[in-house]
């Protein structure tokens, strides 16, 4: 038996390589083909490209932050205020570069500060968008030291758009016409009037920098946050016909700018749940292009992209109109604008995954449910149950087989101890008494195997969704995408104290010891669930290690989100159930049972 228990684990592993070759033969290496491809062809199209023509016109780090208040009062400032946002933009530099999210809170406090998305330069992680033009040999082009004009009292409104103006000693007139919806779509229109006697070629450009201190430990982690692993955070875009990827850690490590030529497409800056992006003109050629540039004091991770050459004769005047995307990544309003506008894959915002496949249809199930039933948590658990239903087949198969081996335990340990060394005549009686009672030891792990793309795209849509931030569930759940708030250190906030003040060990209390009271639930469901599988037989070594599995994997997931671990623990309640219902079916002694006999003083079953 021993044998025959490595034997289905080595076969298990086998499959999980192969299925991960196959991926990386088949998908992820033509991939990696084609994307050194497209960079070697934007190498060649920026040389052929309006060459001479910079890039966007960068950042200068602060050595000294200014506290926020005094970073913005270095500009003039227009109000912008709309149903979902609340900010101001700079006339110097005619940035955007203040707004916060009126939606959303920084915690589930009703009087917490609200998301702050975009930040003034000079302030601390200064966050900003910038539009205008740019040229070779060009003087007197507005920059990030120009100080724009626009009427006494303007205010920026979904019904009242702004207009600001810059005339250049070169004879140059510029116009920048801001307009906002009511959600979170900006529409910036700039033009350039030629009053000068000579013929100038310009070219519009977009971009979106963000300053991270050089001294944070995290390439870029914002005042307040924590960084999720398994979500996209860093440059974002849809360039090129393919969707453009670059986390913080590896945009900071290239040494040169990525440039993707592109018509049209869209591409910015994005954080797990918000996103400033530049949606240009989807008929124009551009150079869509991410680039890092280090100092001492800070690193400048920018997304800009350049348009192609617009020549503005004397007397005539050409213009530009592009959009500027700045809210949450709520995939209605995404995909919204994605029709509206035209603008391609803008959905594609919130981090899918590779199995994109399987969490866009889970997520569109779980928001149905979450619409119907008005409470996250119930959207979970019901989600659960559906795909449940959905594998109800296989699981049950699966359970079958794990019951069949089971109940034939004694007789295969009866086996081993007449076969003594003879390992051929031990295997020889094995598949006898399979063949007899019907029992195909794959069954038990290839079902199991079947589901693992779903399970990890469940937790990819629990982990990307915004509709599960600050959301409450039961008791004292207030915020499915926290950890469970509750810890054993304090008897469950029955002490009264805060267990992260105690001294010296008030890191460990608050950290790896911050045990929760639904990770312990998980644990039990997860134990029960390893005692009704078929442990006799399998080798003393795993034995113990498997064990400790369910202990090791609550620590592991104490500091998650809850709204994962009540999924988890419910899917292992599900999981349980059905084992228990296929073990009473073939009348083999359970776990369950055993343990309400104790209480019960029942008598065991006959053997």
């Amino acid at each position: 038996m021993e044998k025959e228990s490595n034997r289905n684990t080595i076969i298990f592993f086998v499959c999980a390589l192969a299925i991960l070759f196959a991926y990386e033969t088949f998908v992820m290496g033509p991939a990696e083909k084609r994307k050194e491809a497209e960079a070697k062809r934007a190498a060649a199209v920026q040389q052929q490209l309006h060459p001479g023509i910079p890039l966007a016109p960068g950042a200068t780090p602060q050595a000294v932050y200014l506290p926020l208040n005094k970073a913005l009062a270095a500009s003039p400032r227009i109000k912008i205020d709309t149903p979902t946002l609340t900010g101001s933009v700079a006339l110097k530099g005619g940035r955007i570069d203040d707004l916060d999210l009126k939606g959303y809170r920084e915690t589930t406090d009703p009087s917490s500060p609200l998301v702050q998305l975009l930040r003034p330069e000079g302030a601390d992680h200064a966050y900003f968008v910038q539009t205008g033009w740019t040229g070779a040999n060009l003087a007197g082009l507005p920059n990030e030291d120009t100080v724009w004009s626009a009427a006494a009292g303007e205010a920026l409104t979904p019904t009242h758009p702004v207009v600001m103006t810059y005339t250049a000693p070169s004879g140059l007139m510029f116009t920048r016409t801001l307009s906002v919806d009511d959600k979170a779509m900006f529409t910036v229109t700039d033009a350039v009037a030629n009053k000068s006697a000579a013929p100038v070629a310009l070219a519009p450009y977009g971009s979106v920098q963000r300053l991270c201190p050089a001294a944070d430990k995290d390439p870029c982690l914002p005042p307040g946050t924590l960084r999720s692993g398994v979500v996209h955070e860093g440059a974002i875009g849809w360039l090129g016909a393919r969707l453009r990827l670059d986390k913080y850690s590896g945009w900071k490590k290239k040494t040169e700018a990525e440039v993707t030529p592109s018509t049209g497409g869209w591409l910015g800056i994005t954080d797990k749940y918000w996103m400033a992006a530049l949606v240009p003109d989807q008929t124009q050629a551009i150079q869509g292009t991410f680039r890092v540039t280090p100092t001492e004091t800070a690193n400048v991770f920018e997304a800009n992209y350049v348009g192609g050459l617009k020549t503005a004769a004397p007397g005539a005047a050409v213009s530009q109109t592009i959009h500027l995307y700045a809210g949450a990544k709520t995939v209605p309003l995404l995909s919204a604008y994605q029709k509206a506008l035209g603008v391609p894959e803008f959905d594609q915002a919130v981090d899918w995954g590779n199995f994109w496949f399987l969490t866009r249809p889970l997520f569109t199930v779980v928001e149905f449910f979450y619409q119907h039933v008005g409470n996250f948590g119930i959207a979970i658990l019901l989600l659960t149950v559906t795909v449940r239903i959905v594998f109800f087949p296989l699981a049950n198969k699966s359970y079958e087989s794990l019951t069949k081996m089971k109940k034939v335990q004694p007789q295969l340990e009866a086996i081993k101890k007449r076969a003594g060394g003879d390992a051929a005549k031990q295997q020889q009686e094995m598949m006898a008494l399979y063949a007899k009672e019907k029992i195909n030891p794959f069954m038990g792990c290839i079902p199991m195997l079947l589901q693992i793309p779903v399970f990890f795209a469940l937790y990819k849509v629990l982990s990307v969704t915004i509709e599960m931030r600050h959301a409450p569930f039961f008791g004292w759940v207030h915020d499915l995408s926290a950890r469970d708030p509750t810890t054993f250190t304090n008897l469950f906030g029955l002490a009264p104290y805060d267990p992260a003040m105690v001294p010296a060990i008030g890191a460990v209390l608050n950290g790896p010891l911050h045990i929760g009271l639904w990770p312990l639930v998980y644990l039990a469901t997860m134990w029960l669930t390893m005692q009704m599988s078929p442990q006799t037989g399998v080798d003393p070594t795993q034995q113990k290690i498997m064990q400790f599995m369910p202990l090791i994997f609550m620590f592991s997931i104490s500091g998650v989100a809850v709204g994962l671990v009540i999924y988890w623990a419910w899917s292992n309640v599900l999981s349980i159930v059905q084992q228990y219902i296929i073990m009473r079916r073939f009348q083999v002694d359970n776990p369950i049972d055993q343990i309400i006999r104790r209480f019960t003083g029942a008598p065991a079953p006959a053997p």
